[in-house]
């Protein structure tokens, strides 16, 4: 079994600021490094970090290979990751003394991957595995009815957030996950609330609150509550979560248990600085002292 992810890498330029610029502000940062990220290699860290088989299918520019060597030593197969002309793509983040953040991101090679690409690299995909993406590369509509025609459980982290985006790959999911802010903005959308939508298993995460699968066959909705830390960077904490979530389906644990799993893991990762170059691994989740 593995998780085939069609995804995302970017360069995160991180700048430390002493509080979220205001418009038409200039702010001095205190501290500056580059790491890997972008959703994609998040997600796909992520799983590889919680002990699941993780296919990157992706794209980098010249300047990339960086990106695709690191990926690889954090257990990702990336045989499937090809170099394309566009510049990588990055993202600038943010970072105030409270642990938020505001990102701008620039999309580059994650937009330019060849369809042909992708049918090659899920040709030995099969029922027993799952297929994940999010909305920072293109095909993924494309993507998913091969996947969902091959008979894999078919995933989508619906960020960044785009209604349009997310009901083109609507019909073809069995497993969707959205923050609190998205989900509201789907039911506005489509006049459906996260327990009436046409997908199986639908996890909400609250931020501090936590998060709630709703399962639609049965109609079971069940909240997990937060693991409490203090948050140094908020950033890549959802990816962690759905990799996490993944790789525990992945590897047969039932639902409830990969999530309590993927919180954990969620709760250490915003006590780090960084987004997939310090992505828990599944140790770290098991030695996590226990709460209550």
């Amino acid at each position: 079994m593995a998780i085939f992810n069609l995804g995302s890498i970017n360069a995160d330029l991180f700048y430390r600021v002493p509080h979220l610029p205001a418009p038409g502000e200039t702010l001095a940062a205190t501290s500056f490094a580059r790491g890997l990220g972008g959703k994609g290699a998040n997600m796909s860290v992520a799983a590889a970090r919680a002990a699941a088989r993780c296919v990157h299918i992706g794209a980098v520019g010249q300047d990339g290979a960086w990106a695709v060597q690191r990926l690889m030593e954090y257990g990702v197969y990336t045989q499937h990751i090809v170099t394309s002309d566009t510049d990588t793509g990055n993202a600038l983040i943010a970072i105030d003394d409270a642990g938020e953040n505001n990102i701008i991101l620039y999309p580059g090679a994650n937009r330019d991957i060849p369809l042909e690409h992708v049918r090659t690299a899920l040709d030995d995909a099969g029922a027993a595995d799952i297929f994940l993406t999010q909305n920072e590369t293109n095909l993924q509509r494309e993507a998913a009815e091969i996947a969902s025609a091959k008979g894999m459980r078919v995933a989508y982290a619906a960020a960044p957030f785009d209604a349009q985006a997310v009901q083109d790959v609507l019909p073809l999911l069995d497993l969707l996950f959205l923050n609190e802010v998205e989900a509201r903005q789907l039911q506005e959308a489509t006049g459906l609330p996260p327990e009436a939508l046409p997908v199986r298993d639908v996890i909400v995460t609250l931020g501090a609150e936590g998060a709630r699968w709703h399962n639609t066959d049965t109609g079971e909705v069940r909240a997990f509550p937060a693991v409490k830390v203090t948050p140094v960077d908020t950033t890549g904490a959802g990816d962690t979560f759905t990799g996490y979530v993944l790789a525990g389906l992945d590897r047969g644990l039932p639902m409830s248990q990969a999530i309590g799993q993927a919180m954990i893991a969620a709760a250490i990762m915003v006590t780090r600085q960084g987004t997939a170059d310090v992505i828990p691994d599944l140790r770290d989740v098991q030695d996590f002292p226990a709460q209550g």
